[in-house]
C-alpha cells in the first residue's frame, strides 16, 4: 500500500475507473483506488484479485449505513428508471471520498466519469451539479473526459498535466478499448451490471424492505442484505408486515443462517433435505404465522412434497423455538412475492404525492 498517496479514485472495478487510476498513475501520481460497499454494489472480496489484476492500490469503504438512510429519506434528485439514486449516490460517494483523501493526506479526487455516458448522472449540468454539492469542487477530477470540462486548480497549477488527459464522451467504448490495450490491461471488465438498485428484480425485492422496516440506517442496511438472499415473501395480517426469505439453494441456506439476528426464526426440515428460511423478528410471530411460514418453506422440498401428509421442521431463535408439523403448502398461499408492476406503481405514486406536496409549500 502506498504511503501517501498524490490522488483518490473512486474504483467501481470497471474499465473506466482502472483507466482513470491508469492515466494518472502514467503521470507519476501516486494513486490509490477507493471501492465503496453496500448491499446495492460493490465486492470487497474481488480486491486482491483486482490488485493482482491491474496492479492498484487498493481498499475499501463500506457506505451501507449511509447509503441506507439516503433511500430512507428518498434521494433529493429523485430515482432512475427503476430505484436508482445516481445523482445522489454519487453526491453521497464523493462526501466519503473526500473524508478518507484528508485522512490520507491525499492532494486531489478522481474518478472514471465520462462526458454523456450515463443519462442521469453523466449529462454536463449533472457533472458540474455533482462536485457542487457534494463540496468536492476544484478537487475532482475526470481523467478521462477532462479536456471537455474547465481546467481544475490541480491541472492550473502543475499537479496533472491537462495536456495528457482525454476527451472521451459518449456511450462507445471504441476509446477505452484503445487505452486499455495500450496500457497492456490482460482482462476487460464488462460493462453495466454494477448496481444491484438499477435491476427491476432488485427493485421488487427492496421496496418492501424501504416501505415496511424500520430502524436506523446500519439496521435498514443488514435488511437490504437480507432482500438479497433467496426467495422473498411478504404477509400482511392484523396490521403489520411479515417477511420470510426462503433459500434456494446452499450457498443461500449458509447466507441465511449467517445473517439471522437473536429474534429471527430460522426454519428448517427435521430428517429430510430442503431449504432453509428465515423469518424476520419471528421469535415473536404467532405459532399460526410461523406454521404458514413452515408450510411454504416445505413445499420447495422436493422430498417432503414427494412424502406426502406432515412434514417436521424446526423454528429456532436465540433463546427458544417450536417443532412444527405441517404439510407443504403453496397454492393459496398469502404469503406474496411483491411483483415489479406493483413496486413501479407505489414509487410512481410516492413520487407524484412528494411533488403535489412540494408545490403547495411554494405556492
Amino acid at each position: 500500500m502506498i504511503a501517501s498517496p498524490d490522488v483518490i479514485v473512486l474504483f467501481s472495478g470497471g474499465l473506466d475507473s482502472i483507466l482513470a487510476a491508469r492515466v494518472l498513475e502514467e503521470q507519476g501520481l501516486r494513486v490509490r483506488c477507493l471501492h465503496c460497499v453496500s448491499p446495492f454494489f460493490g465486492d470487497a472480496a474481488a480486491l486482491p484479485r483486482w490488485k493482482r489484476l491491474h496492479g492498484l492500490d487498493i481498499v475499501s469503504l463500506d457506505v451501507s449505513a449511509d447509503f441506507a438512510a439516503l433511500l430512507r429519506r428518498r434521494p433529493g434528485h429523485g430515482f432512475g428508471k427503476v430505484m436508482n439514486p445516481c445523482v445522489d449516490c454519487k453526491i453521497l460517494l464523493l462526501r466519503h471520498a473526500r473524508l478518507y483523501m484528508e485522512s490520507v493526506g491525499a492532494r486531489l479526487l478522481a474518478t472514471g466519469e465520462v462526458l454523456g455516458q450515463r443519462p442521469m448522472s453523466q449529462r454536463r449540468d449533472t457533472l458540474h451539479l455533482i462536485p457542487r454539492e457534494a463540496e468536492v469542487d476544484g478537487l475532482l477530477l475526470r481523467p478521462l473526459c477532462a479536456r471537455l470540462l474547465p481546467p481544475i486548480p490541480a491541472e492550473e497549477n502543475g499537479l496533472v498535466d491537462r495536456s495528457r488527459l482525454l476527451g472521451i464522451s459518449g456511450r462507445g467504448r471504441g476509446e477505452q478499448l484503445a487505452l486499455a490495450a495500450r496500457f497492456g490491461l490482460r482482462e476487460i471488465p464488462t460493462p453495466g451490471g454494477g448496481c444491484r438498485l438499477t435491476e427491476r428484480e432488485n427493485a421488487r425485492r427492496y421496496w418492501p424492505v424501504l416501505t415496511h422496516c424500520a430502524g436506523d440506517g446500519e439496521a435498514l442496511a443488514r435488511d437490504f442484505a437480507l432482500a438479497n438472499l433467496g426467495r422473498q415473501f411478504w404477509r400482511h395480517l392484523d396490521g403489520r408486515q411479515y417477511w420470510l426469505a426462503v433459500g434456494r439453494n446452499n450457498a443461500d441456506n449458509k447466507r441465511l443462517a449467517a445473517a439471522a439476528g437473536p429474534e429471527d426464526a430460522l426454519i428448517s426440515l427435521t430428517g429430510l433435505p430442503g431449504p432453509l428460511s428465515l423469518a424476520r423478528a419471528g421469535a415473536a410471530w404467532p405459532r399460526a404465522l410461523l406454521e404458514e411460514a413452515a408450510a411454504l418453506t416445505a413445499s420447495y422440498a422436493p422430498k417432503a412434497v414427494a412424502a406426502g401428509g406432515l412434514v417436521l421442521l424446526r423454528a429456532a431463535w436465540r433463546d427458544g423455538g417450536l417443532d412444527l408439523a405441517v404439510p407443504p403448502q403453496r397454492a393459496g398461499t398469502l404469503w406474496l412475492e411483491p411483483s415489479w408492476e406493483d413496486v413501479r406503481t407505489e414509487i410512481r405514486k410516492e413520487a407524484r404525492l412528494r411533488r403535489e406536496a412540494q408545490a403547495r409549500v411554494d405556492a
